[in-house]
């Protein structure tokens, strides 16, 4: 068996892997500005200065009510945007799509190293890479927001067995067909159209034939890939972890505990179903824990990859983090997780199978912003 192909399998499953893993729960949302509300001067019960010999007129009574109205519902807001100290019903509410035209940056690193032992032979594999995603509120329809997503910028540094590959979106890259897969996948006009409701669930993607024809233009071999891996319902599911830190309804329970489950299925490279358990820890902090597991793809399922995933007992040890909830802007201003996976891999190549040995040490994090964090640097 050539080692090379092997490699090149390696790094196929590492993208399955890294697919779900990746998919923080991030939050990019826009808090509304508090401004005071003006009151009207005290006199402290002096009599006011005189104006050309006359003592001006008194507040209109209707006046009046209606600036205590206003006052009473500006505190009122604020009390609602506040998040309490103790106790449950704290306040976390989800601002993000709120205004229209409005965007939002997140910058997501993942750092992975992989582990694998290959017909006897070790096989190291490390990974550094950063996606920066533009999030653009486009309108409300039919009561559901419509929020575009785009890919700005894309840097990544691999290593698999001393044989290294780079790219950074931001530099001059050398011409050859991983420069054309990225530079197409942050074009301008490389967008996907989420449709999500008010209960934060994606109802509908628009663009995503014309995102995956653009992409596979480059190499129509990789169509059937991408139709599988990039399916409409693994697009919901890819995207709606970027919100699930949030407690139900945006209020943290008496227990301050809830979780949230997906399911992410990516055709001929399987299926990745995943718990996350959060925990109120109070001081706007939320502590994360994941538990991810592995199920190879069917049988109808197995085809469009130059490798079978036959079998497979991958599994997270174990998964911690932490999110860092922004009560006046209305989002989290950061997260991280740290995710290690273990098990084994039988995979046909050919006509011969072989088992993969995988372990892997997996840290991700996001910081999310109003303004583009790469804006001073080449091509961005």
């Amino acid at each position: 068996m050539n080692r090379w192909r092997w490699l090149g399998l390696a790094l196929f499953v590492a993208v399955g892997v890294l697919m779900i893993t990746s998919a923080r729960p991030v939050v990019l949302a826009q808090g509304k500005t508090d401004d005071k509300t003006k009151t009207p001067d005290k006199t402290n019960g002096k009599t006011p200065e005189k104006t050309n010999g006359k003592t001006p007129e008194k507040t209109d009574a209707k006046a009046a009510q209606k600036t205590e109205e206003k006052t009473k519902q500006k505190t009122e807001e604020k009390k609602q945007t506040e998040t309490p100290k103790a106790g449950g019903g704290e306040k976390m509410p989800f601002t993000a799509f709120d205004t229209k035209d409005k965007s939002f940056y997140q910058e997501q690193k993942t750092e992975t190293i992989q582990d694998m032992k290959v017909q006897g032979q070790a096989v190291k594999q490390t990974q550094k890479q950063t996606f920066l995603i533009l999030w653009t509120v486009k309108d409300k329809k039919d009561g559901n927001y419509v929020v575009q997503q785009q890919i700005k910028g894309v840097k990544m540094e691999i290593d698999i067995g001393g044989n290294k590959i780079e790219y950074d979106s931001t530099k001059k890259n050398a011409k050859n067909p991983m420069t054309d897969f990225f530079e197409k996948l942050t074009d301008d006009k490389q967008t996907l159209t989420f449709h999500i409701s008010p209960k934060l669930k994606v109802t509908k993607i628009d663009g995503r034939e014309e995102f995956i024809k653009n992409l596979s233009d480059i190499n129509p071999q990789m169509k059937n890939l991408l139709n599988a891996i990039l399916s409409d319902k693994a697009l919901q599911k890819m995207a709606e972890p970027t919100w699930w830190a949030y407690p139900p309804d945006g209020v943290v329970p008496a227990d301050k505990k809830w979780e949230a489950k997906t399911s992410l299925e990516l055709g001929p490279i399987g299926t990745y179903n995943t718990t996350f358990d959060f925990t109120y820890k109070g001081d706007n902090k939320i502590g994360i824990k994941s538990n991810l597991t592995y199920t190879a793809p069917a049988a109808s399922d197995k085809a469009g990859l130059p490798f079978v995933i036959e079998s497979a007992t991958l599994s997270s040890k174990s998964g911690e983090g932490e999110a860092v909830y922004d009560p006046k802007a209305g989002r989290f201003s950061s997260t991280s997780l740290k995710m290690d996976i273990k098990g084994d891999l039988k995979i046909a190549v050919g006509n011969q199978t072989t088992t993969v040995e995988l372990t892997q040490k997996q840290e991700t994090s996001s910081i999310i912003s109003d303004t583009n964090p790469w804006a001073d640097k080449k091509g961005n």
